[in-house]
């Protein structure tokens, strides 16, 4: 995919802020982890696994082959790598999402042409019942887009229907699509758009019982009532700073939001998924109101308050300067 100003912003990031006690991993894998890995080092994708408790799966973006590991949110450590057969090369594999009776759904949706590849495609293959390293065959499914071709990188499929969906990732923000009722490995999957989404999209995620929806971005994200599809804005989300945030999923329990970030060794940090407990909806590390993704980290974070200044002074520069030479 390509690489936005965003993404120099928060590498200053990093380098700014602290990491948070959270994703140093506390033996319980739904507080935080770190993915240890060294074969991980662009994590765009991250889903819980039902059938394995504290199992969360990954992926990287492109460049590394048709692969997904299984990660023992306890240790860290992938258990598992599957190997995907049955399916073309990826390009720019940017969703993993975890569907009814166990099917991973990939979503090779991204586009590093910038939204201009007249087709992308989803892969479905069953979760292994045993963890190891597998080969495993997968279907792949061709879609399009009904008015254009797009660049995206975040896909959900409903807990209970099974359909898939996806957001495009627009800096003015972008749309909800939705597939067919039933994916068909012999056509086109047309997805249409059906709910605006108000930020530059990096992934979502449903909860477990399908009644909430989580986009992040960069430096932030909304919650959204699902609404048989048809979102409902609700607020907030706490999304913490991280060097590139480009994963996002409930846990098994719905409990807590788990995010990602690509990077070696990279934490996946935890906050309270909404209605679940004080401090669960919005919060000090949530996003702006415009669409456009917003800084900020959660008190407990053990962010430096002058080093939080700072880097939304450079995010703002940043900002200006792109938005001047687009001008131009």
């Amino acid at each position: 995919m390509r690489r936005p100003f965003a993404l120099l912003a928060a590498t200053l990031l990093t380098g700014a802020l602290a990491v948070p006690a959270s994703a140093a991993g506390s033996g319980d894998g739904d507080e935080g982890f770190s993915i240890d890995d060294p074969r991980i080092t662009e994590s765009s994708g991250l889903a819980a696994s039902r059938q394995h408790p504290g199992i969360y799966w990954t992926h990287n973006d492109s460049d590394d082959g048709p692969y997904l590991y299984a990660v023992d949110s306890a240790t860290g450590e992938t258990v598992a790598r599957l190997t995907l057969t049955g399916i073309g090369s990826p390009r720019d594999v940017e969703a993993i999402s975890v569907g009814p009776g166990n099917k991973i759904f990939v979503g090779d949706i991204g586009d590093n042409l910038g939204g201009t590849w007249p087709y992308v495609w989803i892969y479905e293959l069953p979760e292994p019942q045993r963890l190891r390293d597998a080969t495993v065959r997968a279907t792949q499914y061709v879609v399009k887009y009904s008015d254009g071709a797009r660049d995206a990188e975040s896909m959900v499929v409903h807990p209970k229907t099974g359909r898939v969906y996806i957001v495009d990732k627009k800096e003015e923000g972008g749309h909800l699509y939705e597939g067919p009722e039933k994916l068909s490995a012999s056509g086109e999957n047309v997805f249409r758009p059906i709910a605006p989404v108000e930020l530059w999209a990096t992934d979502a995620a449903l909860s477990p019982d399908g009644e909430q929806l989580a986009v992040r971005g960069y430096f932030g994200g909304i919650h959204y009532a699902w609404n048989g599809g048809r979102i409902q804005r609700v607020d907030r989300l706490s999304v913490p700073l991280q060097g590139q945030g480009e994963s996002v999923t409930y846990s098994a329990d719905g409990s807590r939001i788990m995010y990602g970030s690509e990077g070696s060794g990279s934490p996946v940090e935890s906050r309270e998924a909404p209605g679940t407990g004080e401090g669960g909806g919005g919060g000090k590390g949530a996003r702006a109101e415009d669409g456009k993704d917003g800084a900020g980290a959660e008190g407990g974070d053990n962010v430096k308050l002058g080093g939080a200044a700072a880097v939304a002074v450079v995010v703002a520069i940043l900002f200006g300067l792109t938005r001047q030479r687009r001008r131009s």
